[in-house]
């Protein structure tokens, strides 16, 4: 069951998305020379002072890098600064036993939450061990069901790895690797108005159809938008805030930090 909506259906909702923090046990953990906390920390200072009033907050997976349950307590540490409710999702770094076990007695992994006039489903695209991106019939009839239960409210669809090409042939491989599933449900809905991912640690809005495609920056180590191969983007880390309208607009924008500097570690190949 979805949890109880928390805003009045009538008026916006604000959420936040925090994607592909990789964090270690250790606060000192590195991704390719960044310091991993320490540009969570970042973003999270940056949010609490641009959006005074958050309804939501979405980690879009790879929260963690060595899927260790003391970086899962981490990032439920330092997001519970955050004042809204929380909701995660597994990307591929993630260990789904270890994310389950930091969050016993409490619903920071629930599928569908009701927030204003609007319904947030968060899939789970993990595949154990790999890399690329699936939704197995278990997930693709969460999102079947969900969407069947509230036909009067919008829908924002999240997961964690890019259901469309992006234009890095390096990422392009190891997205969703059945697309067409996912969208022969979403087709079938009228009231899904954007799909929102992580993964590929760079911005994306497109359209398709009348679905708004949405990626967004990780919290850490940004990649090169239209890389052949793995490059690193000297942009800085960042988040993504969406303003959800009752009548089932949406407005968004991603908010980068400006206080970081990094030296990338060119000798890790891949991330």
């Amino acid at each position: 069951m979805p949890s109880a909506s928390i805003h009045p259906a009538e008026s916006s909702v604000l959420l936040v998305q925090l994607s592909d923090s990789h964090l270690f046990a250790e606060a000192s953990g590195k991704l390719l020379g960044m310091e991993t906390c320490d540009s969570l920390q970042r973003v999270i200072e940056q949010v609490l002072q641009e959006q005074p009033q958050i309804d939501l907050v979405l980690g879009t997976g790879d929260l963690s890098q060595d899927g260790s349950e003391a970086s899962y307590a981490r990032f439920r540490e330092m997001t519970e600064g955050l004042p809204a409710p929380v909701r995660w999702l597994p990307g591929n770094h993630d260990e789904v036993p270890a994310m389950r076990a930091a969050c016993i007695g409490l619903d920071l992994l629930e599928p569908i939450i009701d927030v204003g006039n609007w319904r947030i489903i968060l899939l789970d695209s993990s595949i154990a061990g790999a890399v690329p991106g699936y939704l197995d019939d278990q997930q693709l009839a969460l999102l079947e069901r969900a969407l069947s239960e509230a036909p009067e409210r919008h829908h924002l669809v999240c997961l964690h790895h890019h259901p469309v090409p992006i234009g890095c042939a390096w990422m392009d491989p190891i997205g969703v690797r059945n697309p067409d599933a996912l969208f022969a449900v979403i087709e079938r809905f009228s009231q899904v108005r954007a799909v929102l991912w992580g993964h590929i640690h760079q911005e994306y809005d497109q359209m398709r159809g009348a679905v708004r495609l949405l990626a967004s920056p990780s919290t850490c180590v940004q990649f090169a938008p239209g890389s052949e191969e793995f490059q690193v983007d000297s942009s800085a880390p960042g988040y993504r805030w969406l303003r959800l309208f009752g009548d089932g607009r949406l407005q968004t924008g991603v908010s980068r930090v400006t206080s970081i500097h990094f030296e990338v570690d060119y000798s890790i190949k891949g991330y």
